[in-house]
């Protein structure tokens, strides 16, 4: 059995997909990553339920934990095992709502949030973004140092995001952090188990 040197989580972005994206969703899940994290943002929150249910009924499938974002009274009511949350939302998340969920994640950008965070309840953190990336074109990025000032900030997990490739996330790993955060690699690659392994660290 492949031992895994690194921990995924997978961010979806269904504008990336060039095919179904449940068919993605699903040829991912299969694989495995830590979690799937359903990051559809631009949805209404009905579309995002009827989104969020199917997301869940493929990751149920094969075992994969699916953590939604931001709409923390649907994944409530859907029985979602996780969200994820910009800070300033997981600041307004009362007690009753926090508890039930297993995982609750927190998108941090400085050691000072990372540390609210944790305080907060949140289970583990983003960082980011470390490295340039595309999806924060004309932003500079934040490097490793700003992502070992938050890992030993922090005792919960931190999953570096932003610019992570198969070549660097072992220096992320070095600078503390458990994971990294994938999103156009996983969504617009044509073999998802392949990258994935490539990310994990399973393949050199």
């Amino acid at each position: 059995m492949t031992t895994s040197m690194y921990d995924i989580l997978c961010i979806t972005n269904r504008s990336l997909c060039k095919e179904d994206f449940p068919e993605r969703i699903r040829r991912i899940a299969e694989n495995h990553p830590k979690a799937i994290v359903l990051r559809e943002k631009d949805l209404t929150p009905d579309d995002y339920r009827s989104l969020a249910e199917q997301v869940m009924s493929i990751c149920n499938k094969y075992g994969t934990v699916c953590i939604l974002h931001s709409f923390a009274d649907i994944a409530a009511e859907l029985g979602a095992e996780g969200i994820h949350l910009p800070l300033h939302i997981l600041r307004e998340l009362d007690g009753v709502t926090k508890r039930k969920f297993r995982i609750i994640g927190a998108s941090c950008h400085s050691a000072e949030d990372a540390i609210e965070a944790e305080k907060l309840g949140a289970s583990y953190i983003t960082a980011g973004h470390v490295f340039a990336t595309d999806c924060k074109k004309g932003l500079p990025p934040r490097g490793i140092e700003f992502l070992r000032n938050v890992c030993k900030n922090v005792d919960i997990p931190v999953y570096a995001i932003g610019g992570i490739s198969p070549e660097n996330i072992g220096e992320v790993c070095e600078a503390g952090a458990a994971g990294a955060c994938v999103m156009s690699g996983l969504m617009s690659c044509i073999d998802p188990a392949e990258t994935l392994s490539l990310y994990k660290g399973e393949l050199k």
